[in-house]
Protein backbone atom coordinates (compact mmCIF):
# COMPACT_ATOMS: atom_id res chain seq x y z
CA UNK A 1 0.00 0.00 0.00
CA UNK A 2 0.88 3.66 -0.31
CA UNK A 3 0.26 6.09 2.54
CA UNK A 4 0.52 9.81 3.12
CA UNK A 5 0.10 11.72 6.36
CA UNK A 6 -1.36 15.08 5.45
CA UNK A 7 -3.64 17.91 6.50
CA UNK A 8 -6.63 19.58 4.94
CA UNK A 9 -9.63 21.39 6.41
CA UNK A 10 -10.33 18.47 8.73
CA UNK A 11 -6.89 18.40 10.39
CA UNK A 12 -4.10 15.84 10.10
CA UNK A 13 -5.00 12.33 8.95
CA UNK A 14 -3.57 9.17 7.46
CA UNK A 15 -4.49 8.80 3.80
CA UNK A 16 -4.33 5.77 1.56
CA UNK A 17 -3.04 6.71 -1.87
CA UNK A 18 -4.13 5.21 -5.18
CA UNK A 19 -2.30 6.98 -8.02
CA UNK A 20 -3.49 10.62 -7.84
CA UNK A 21 -6.38 9.97 -5.45
CA UNK A 22 -6.43 9.75 -1.65
CA UNK A 23 -8.80 8.23 0.90
CA UNK A 24 -8.94 9.60 4.45
CA UNK A 25 -8.42 6.42 6.46
CA UNK A 26 -8.44 8.19 9.82
CA UNK A 27 -11.93 9.55 9.14
CA UNK A 28 -13.13 6.00 8.49
CA UNK A 29 -11.49 4.43 11.56
CA UNK A 30 -10.06 6.52 14.39
CA UNK A 31 -7.86 3.63 15.50
CA UNK A 32 -5.51 4.52 12.66
CA UNK A 33 -4.59 7.79 14.38
CA UNK A 34 -3.22 10.95 12.80
CA UNK A 35 0.20 9.68 11.72
CA UNK A 36 1.65 6.29 10.82
CA UNK A 37 2.59 5.31 14.37
CA UNK A 38 -0.66 3.43 15.02
CA UNK A 39 -0.46 1.59 11.71
CA UNK A 40 3.15 0.65 12.40
CA UNK A 41 2.21 -0.68 15.84
CA UNK A 42 -0.73 -2.69 14.47
CA UNK A 43 1.44 -4.55 11.98
CA UNK A 44 -0.30 -6.81 9.47
CA UNK A 45 -3.70 -6.26 11.11
CA UNK A 46 -3.38 -2.53 10.53
CA UNK A 47 -2.43 -2.98 6.89
CA UNK A 48 -5.39 -5.31 6.35
CA UNK A 49 -7.71 -2.77 7.95
CA UNK A 50 -6.32 0.06 5.84
CA UNK A 51 -6.70 -1.96 2.67
CA UNK A 52 -10.33 -2.77 3.46
CA UNK A 53 -11.10 0.91 4.07
CA UNK A 54 -9.74 1.98 0.69
CA UNK A 55 -12.94 0.74 -0.98
CA UNK A 56 -15.23 2.66 1.39
CA UNK A 57 -13.98 6.21 1.60
CA UNK A 58 -14.49 9.26 -0.58
CA UNK A 59 -11.62 9.79 -3.00
CA UNK A 60 -10.07 13.24 -3.18
CA UNK A 61 -7.18 14.57 -5.30
CA UNK A 62 -3.77 14.06 -3.70
CA UNK A 63 -2.71 17.54 -4.77
CA UNK A 64 -5.32 19.07 -2.45
CA UNK A 65 -3.45 17.73 0.58
CA UNK A 66 -0.61 19.37 2.51
CA UNK A 67 1.96 16.72 3.49
CA UNK A 68 2.92 16.28 7.14
CA UNK A 69 5.63 14.19 8.78
CA UNK A 70 4.89 10.47 8.27
CA UNK A 71 5.68 9.97 11.97
CA UNK A 72 5.03 12.97 14.20
CA UNK A 73 7.48 11.74 16.82
CA UNK A 74 9.77 9.12 15.25
CA UNK A 75 11.90 6.99 17.50
CA UNK A 76 15.56 6.78 16.58
CA UNK A 77 16.56 8.57 13.37
CA UNK A 78 19.70 6.76 12.24
CA UNK A 79 21.62 7.69 9.12
CA UNK A 80 24.21 5.83 7.06
CA UNK A 81 26.90 7.84 5.31
CA UNK A 82 29.38 6.88 2.60
CA UNK A 83 27.22 4.05 1.27
CA UNK A 84 27.84 4.64 -2.46
CA UNK A 85 31.42 4.12 -3.65
CA UNK A 86 31.43 7.05 -6.07
CA UNK A 87 30.14 9.36 -3.33
CA UNK A 88 32.94 8.15 -1.05
CA UNK A 89 35.46 9.00 -3.75
CA UNK A 90 34.05 12.45 -4.52
CA UNK A 91 34.25 13.32 -0.83
CA UNK A 92 37.91 12.31 -0.60
CA UNK A 93 37.33 9.49 1.89
CA UNK A 94 38.86 6.02 1.96
CA UNK A 95 36.51 3.18 1.03
CA UNK A 96 35.08 2.12 4.41
CA UNK A 97 35.04 -1.44 5.70
CA UNK A 98 32.35 -0.55 8.26
CA UNK A 99 29.58 1.96 7.55
CA UNK A 100 29.71 5.53 8.79
CA UNK A 101 26.69 6.31 10.95
CA UNK A 102 25.22 9.35 12.67
CA UNK A 103 21.98 10.35 14.36
CA UNK A 104 19.56 13.08 13.39
CA UNK A 105 17.46 14.95 15.93
CA UNK A 106 13.72 15.33 15.51
CA UNK A 107 14.03 19.12 15.26
CA UNK A 108 16.12 18.75 12.10
CA UNK A 109 13.36 16.82 10.33
CA UNK A 110 10.50 18.28 8.34
CA UNK A 111 7.74 17.37 5.92
CA UNK A 112 7.89 17.42 2.16
CA UNK A 113 6.73 20.76 0.84
CA UNK A 114 7.90 22.75 3.83
CA UNK A 115 10.76 25.23 3.40
CA UNK A 116 14.28 24.03 4.05
CA UNK A 117 16.01 26.69 6.11
CA UNK A 118 19.46 27.82 5.02
CA UNK A 119 21.01 28.91 8.33
CA UNK A 120 22.20 32.48 8.79
CA UNK A 121 25.66 31.23 9.85
CA UNK A 122 26.44 29.35 6.62
CA UNK A 123 26.09 29.52 2.85
CA UNK A 124 26.89 25.83 2.39
CA UNK A 125 23.54 24.04 2.60
CA UNK A 126 23.82 20.92 0.43
CA UNK A 127 21.32 18.29 -0.77
CA UNK A 128 21.53 14.49 -0.44
CA UNK A 129 19.01 12.15 -2.07
CA UNK A 130 18.38 9.11 0.11
CA UNK A 131 16.10 6.12 0.60
CA UNK A 132 14.57 6.06 4.09
CA UNK A 133 13.53 2.87 5.89
CA UNK A 134 10.69 2.90 8.44
CA UNK A 135 11.00 0.01 10.89
CA UNK A 136 7.80 -1.94 11.53
CA UNK A 137 8.97 -4.75 13.79
CA UNK A 138 11.65 -4.22 16.38
CA UNK A 139 14.45 -6.49 17.44
CA UNK A 140 18.08 -6.92 18.40
CA UNK A 141 20.73 -9.00 16.63
CA UNK A 142 18.52 -9.30 13.57
CA UNK A 143 19.96 -11.59 10.93
CA UNK A 144 20.45 -10.48 7.34
CA UNK A 145 18.12 -13.29 6.25
CA UNK A 146 15.27 -11.97 8.42
CA UNK A 147 16.00 -8.24 8.21
CA UNK A 148 13.48 -7.33 5.52
CA UNK A 149 10.67 -8.75 7.68
CA UNK A 150 11.29 -5.79 10.01
CA UNK A 151 10.48 -3.11 7.42
CA UNK A 152 7.13 -1.30 7.55
CA UNK A 153 7.82 0.82 4.52
CA UNK A 154 10.10 3.05 2.50
CA UNK A 155 10.02 6.76 1.82
CA UNK A 156 12.13 9.56 0.37
CA UNK A 157 14.63 11.62 2.38
CA UNK A 158 16.78 14.65 1.63
CA UNK A 159 19.67 14.70 4.09
CA UNK A 160 20.26 18.46 3.94
CA UNK A 161 23.82 19.03 5.14
CA UNK A 162 25.56 22.23 6.21
CA UNK A 163 28.98 21.30 4.89
CA UNK A 164 31.27 23.72 6.72
CA UNK A 165 29.75 22.66 10.04
CA UNK A 166 29.91 19.00 9.05
CA UNK A 167 33.65 19.35 8.44
CA UNK A 168 34.38 21.21 11.69
CA UNK A 169 34.67 17.87 13.50
CA UNK A 170 35.16 14.18 12.79
CA UNK A 171 31.69 13.68 14.23
CA UNK A 172 29.17 15.02 11.70
CA UNK A 173 26.47 15.92 14.22
CA UNK A 174 26.42 19.74 13.81
CA UNK A 175 26.27 19.77 10.02
CA UNK A 176 23.55 17.14 9.93
CA UNK A 177 21.24 18.62 12.55
CA UNK A 178 20.43 22.22 11.72
CA UNK A 179 16.72 22.87 12.25
CA UNK A 180 14.44 22.13 9.30
CA UNK A 181 17.05 20.70 6.96
CA UNK A 182 15.87 17.08 6.61
CA UNK A 183 12.72 16.73 4.49
CA UNK A 184 11.06 13.31 4.46
CA UNK A 185 8.07 11.87 2.62
CA UNK A 186 5.44 12.48 1.53
CA UNK A 187 4.64 8.95 0.33
CA UNK A 188 5.40 5.83 2.36
CA UNK A 189 5.28 2.58 0.37
CA UNK A 190 4.97 -0.86 1.93
CA UNK A 191 7.57 -3.46 0.87
CA UNK A 192 5.16 -5.60 -1.15
CA UNK A 193 4.95 -2.86 -3.80
CA UNK A 194 8.71 -2.67 -4.37
CA UNK A 195 11.56 -5.06 -5.18
CA UNK A 196 12.99 -6.85 -2.10
CA UNK A 197 14.98 -4.37 -0.06
CA UNK A 198 13.88 -1.57 -2.43
CA UNK A 199 16.85 -2.62 -4.55
CA UNK A 200 17.40 -1.37 -8.08
CA UNK A 201 15.29 1.78 -7.84
CA UNK A 202 16.37 4.93 -9.65
CA UNK A 203 17.24 7.68 -7.16
CA UNK A 204 17.65 11.25 -8.32
CA UNK A 205 17.92 14.81 -7.04
CA UNK A 206 17.06 17.91 -9.05
CA UNK A 207 17.91 21.50 -8.12
CA UNK A 208 15.66 23.99 -9.90
CA UNK A 209 14.89 21.26 -12.42
CA UNK A 210 18.53 20.38 -13.12
CA UNK A 211 19.55 16.78 -12.41
CA UNK A 212 22.29 16.73 -9.78
CA UNK A 213 22.34 13.09 -8.67
CA UNK A 214 21.16 10.05 -10.60
CA UNK A 215 21.92 6.50 -9.54
CA UNK A 216 20.33 3.24 -8.42
CA UNK A 217 19.73 1.90 -4.94
CA UNK A 218 21.44 -1.25 -6.25
CA UNK A 219 24.69 0.72 -5.95
CA UNK A 220 24.58 0.80 -2.15
CA UNK A 221 27.55 -0.97 -0.56
CA UNK A 222 25.36 -1.90 2.42
CA UNK A 223 21.88 -2.77 1.16
CA UNK A 224 18.77 -2.55 3.31
CA UNK A 225 19.02 -6.02 4.87
CA UNK A 226 22.65 -5.46 5.89
CA UNK A 227 21.87 -1.99 7.20
CA UNK A 228 19.18 -3.34 9.52
CA UNK A 229 21.35 -6.22 10.68
CA UNK A 230 24.32 -3.91 11.32
CA UNK A 231 22.31 -1.37 13.31
CA UNK A 232 20.67 -4.08 15.41
CA UNK A 233 24.08 -5.33 16.52
CA UNK A 234 24.47 -2.30 18.80
CA UNK A 235 20.94 -1.03 19.47
CA UNK A 236 17.47 -2.47 19.78
CA UNK A 237 15.41 -1.38 16.80
CA UNK A 238 11.86 -0.36 17.63
CA UNK A 239 8.70 0.17 15.57
CA UNK A 240 8.76 3.70 14.20
CA UNK A 241 12.54 4.02 14.02
CA UNK A 242 13.81 5.52 10.76
CA UNK A 243 17.04 4.68 8.96
CA UNK A 244 18.46 6.74 6.09
CA UNK A 245 20.60 4.72 3.73
CA UNK A 246 23.15 7.19 2.32
CA UNK A 247 23.42 9.27 -0.83
CA UNK A 248 24.85 8.67 -4.31
CA UNK A 249 27.44 10.91 -6.02
CA UNK A 250 26.69 14.36 -7.36
CA UNK A 251 26.35 16.36 -4.15
CA UNK A 252 26.98 20.08 -4.33
CA UNK A 253 30.16 20.42 -2.28
CA UNK A 254 32.03 17.94 -4.51
CA UNK A 255 31.30 19.85 -7.73
CA UNK A 256 33.73 22.22 -9.44
CA UNK A 257 32.73 24.88 -8.70
CA UNK A 258 30.67 23.80 -5.65
CA UNK A 259 26.89 24.21 -5.85
CA UNK A 260 25.02 25.04 -2.65
CA UNK A 261 21.34 25.73 -2.19
CA UNK A 262 20.22 29.33 -1.80
CA UNK A 263 17.10 31.30 -1.03
CA UNK A 264 14.48 30.78 -3.74
CA UNK A 265 15.75 27.40 -4.92
CA UNK A 266 13.55 24.32 -5.17
CA UNK A 267 15.12 20.94 -4.44
CA UNK A 268 13.46 17.66 -5.45
CA UNK A 269 14.42 14.12 -4.53
CA UNK A 270 12.70 11.33 -6.43
CA UNK A 271 12.89 7.58 -5.95
CA UNK A 272 11.36 5.28 -8.53
CA UNK A 273 8.20 3.58 -7.29
CA UNK A 274 7.96 5.79 -4.20
CA UNK A 275 7.60 9.43 -5.16
CA UNK A 276 9.01 12.95 -5.02
CA UNK A 277 10.03 14.98 -1.98
CA UNK A 278 10.04 18.62 -3.10
CA UNK A 279 10.96 21.61 -0.92
CA UNK A 280 11.65 25.31 -1.40
CA UNK A 281 14.75 26.80 0.21
CA UNK A 282 14.57 29.99 2.27
CA UNK A 283 17.09 31.95 4.29
CA UNK A 284 16.83 31.90 8.08
CA UNK A 285 15.36 35.16 9.31
CA UNK A 286 15.01 34.59 13.04
CA UNK A 287 11.32 33.92 12.56
CA UNK A 288 9.71 30.52 12.78
CA UNK A 289 9.51 28.28 9.75
CA UNK A 290 5.95 29.19 8.79
CA UNK A 291 6.72 32.93 8.86
CA UNK A 292 9.92 32.41 6.88
CA UNK A 293 7.97 30.56 4.21
CA UNK A 294 5.75 33.58 3.69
Amino acid sequence: MRFMVATNSGGRSVYGINEDEAVNLTALDQRLGTDLSALVAMGDDGLALAESLMTKGERIPVDTLKPAMPLEAPGKILCFGLNYIDHVKEGGYDIPTYPAMFIRMQSSMMAAGEPMIRPACSEKLDYEAELMIIIGKGGRHISVDNALDHVFGYTVFNDGSVRDYQRKTHQWTPGKNFDSTGPVGPIVVTPDELPPGAKGLKIESRLNGNVMQSASTADMMWPVDQIIATVSEFTTLEPGDMIATGTPPGVGHARNPPVFMKHGDVIEVEIEGIGICSNPVVDETGADVSEAAE
